[in-house]
């Protein structure tokens, strides 16, 4: 590692972080290509083995070492049950992997002097918005892209759930009260992202997804790379999503991230993101040609704001530009991770001082695979063992982080008070609902039940199953069809609800809507 090198890039304090977080680090030097070579050798003999176990039903892997990609592969099938099988040109949707890929693309605006990472937000989206005007007035690019606007972690997700498209999403993020004050806090956040960079593309006159394509896809040949669904439906050869079901990898729900295409829209291959690893490990070359400016790139990968320690390898970890910057027992790395609960797990790791990256797809939820073998791989790459079974860590991992949640949601609506109290009749649920943020909601009688109607123009459905009085429960999410919401009714003394609050729509507080209208 060179010290004047990174002293200028990440400052005194981090260089004092990395110094004293990595004491196993291995210089340039002792990643050979026999070191690489023994251990992309037992990178894929894992790999098989974790498919041939049910770890995911398939994944690819993409590995650049000093500006080559030095392996690339795919292992499992497409879709559980399948034959077709993954290789390394079938088409994965990359979540929030896409994060990096979006920073990326607008450092290459940035580049080329179109946007700059101060630009603020009201100069280039007058129309945005946030809880309060002096946000409002200061908001960068930079902001949004490290996740410091004091826009909460799930403001958006829960409209983009029911039905709204990205304009209209952006524009209720003005009525989400802030997480924290602005630039204090770390909030990670798909909707601020996702306004950071259609926001910088504006000076070109061009949408989002178009300059994707013009500034990265096709100058690095990335031919099936997209930021559109509608494209990646369109390949033969992709990837299914999948939940685990009693126990089996099943592919049920199919997922379109158009309306946060920056924040986790894009598709691709493991040997298309090969390419866009070189270019990042290349500080902007590609083929030996200079595509971004190297200090626009830099700009992603100085550490911004702290996420604390790596949950498994227990590395400090902070957030750049789209980039999570960690300090670990390999020294400095940079990557990010991606997930859909419907079905999807990617990650990227980058060791930048050894211009050595890893890029994983894989087509299941919940699952700690690719951070398994991404640090399986670096044990091998740097000190030639692995320290530990890391796939079983992160899986451990996953399984504490989601398990819980939804054995806590089954167990508050396990059973009803016994005697349960009555509903009311449906004439007292029944009725148009309505607040700023999630708009109109329409609840209706069809036969003996209760059917509730959100998002535009009624876009989603979900039957109410009584509980307790004034109580319903909905089953929202499609890929756990067990696991209950509750709706909750304030009825008046006409007998009439004059406001409902919905459970799985109320993460910010936003859930209860007024009644407006039978």
């Amino acid at each position: 590692m060179r010290p004047d090198r990174t002293l200028r890039r990440w400052g005194m304090w981090a260089f004092i972080a990395v110094m004293m977080l990595s004491p196993h680090a291995a210089s340039a030097d002792t990643i050979t290509p026999d070191r690489i070579a023994a251990a992309l050798s037992k990178l894929e003999a894992l790999a098989e083995g974790v498919v041939a176990d049910g770890g995911v039903p398939g994944l690819a892997i993409g590995v650049v070492h000093d500006d080559k990609v030095v392996f690339l592969k795919g292992f499992g099938h497409r879709e559980a049950g399948k034959p077709e099988v993954v290789d390394a040109d079938t088409v994965f949707q990359i979540a929030s992997l896409s994060k990096p890929v979006s920073a990326t693309i607008v450092a290459a605006l940035v580049s080329g002097e179109i946007v700059s990472w101060d630009a603020k937000i009201a100069d280039l989206d007058p129309a945005f918005r946030l809880a309060e005007p002096y946000p409002t007035s200061e908001l960068t690019v930079r902001d949004l892209f490290a996740h410091r606007s004091g826009l909460p972690g799930t403001a958006g997700d829960d409209l983009e759930d029911i039905g709204y498209d990205r304009a209209e999403i952006l524009r209720r993020l003005r009525f989400v009260s802030p997480s924290s004050s602005f630039r204090a806090g770390y909030s990670y956040s798909n909707f601020g992202l996702t306004e950071g960079a259609v926001a910088a593309a504006r000076p070109t006159g061009k949408p989002w997804e178009e300059i994707a394509e013009e500034k990265l896809y096709r100058p690095l040949g990335m031919t099936s790379t997209s930021s559109r669904h509608a494209d990646f439906i369109k390949h033969a050869n992709r990837a299914a999503l999948h939940v685990k079901i009693d126990g089996v990898w099943a592919a049920k729900v199919k997922r379109d991230p158009d309306a946060q295409a920056p924040a986790g829209g894009v598709s691709s291959t493991a040997r298309d993101l090969s390419q866009w690893v070189r270019l990042v490990l290349g500080n902007g070359v590609y083929a030996g040609e200079t595509l971004i400016k190297a200090d626009a790139l830099d700009q992603t990968h100085i550490p911004l704001m702290a996420r604390g320690k790596n949950p498994v390898s227990g590395g400090t970890s902070f957030y750049g530009l789209g980039w999570n910057i960690e300090f670990g027992r390999h020294g400095l790395s940079w990557g990010h991770a991606g997930a859909f609960s419907v079905g999807a797990r990617t990650l990227v790791t980058l060791f930048p001082e050894e211009k050595l990256g890893i890029v994983i797809v894989a087509n299941a939820f919940s699952t700690g695979v690719p951070e398994g073998l991404s640090d399986s791989f670096a044990d091998l790459a740097f000190d030639g063992t692995i320290e530990k079974d890391w796939v079983k860590a992160w899986d451990d991992t996953y399984a504490s982080l989601f398990g819980p949640a939804v054995a806590a949601a089954k167990a508050t609506y396990a059973a009803p008070p016994s005697p349960a109290r009555p509903a009311g009749p449906a004439s007292a649920y029944a009725g148009r609902y309505s607040n700023d943020f999630i708009g109109d909601a329409v609840v209706s009688s069809a036969g003996d039940a209760l059917v509730l109607k959100v998002g535009p123009a009624g876009a989603r459905s979900y039957s109410l199953k009584h509980f307790d009085g004034d109580l319903f429960l909905s089953f929202p999410d499609a890929e756990t069809p067990d696991r209950p919401a509750g709706v909750g009714f304030v009825v008046g003394p006409d007998g009439k609800a004059s406001a409902m609050t919905i459970e799985f729509l109320d993460d910010n507080h936003l859930g209860t809507l007024r009644r407006v209208g039978d």
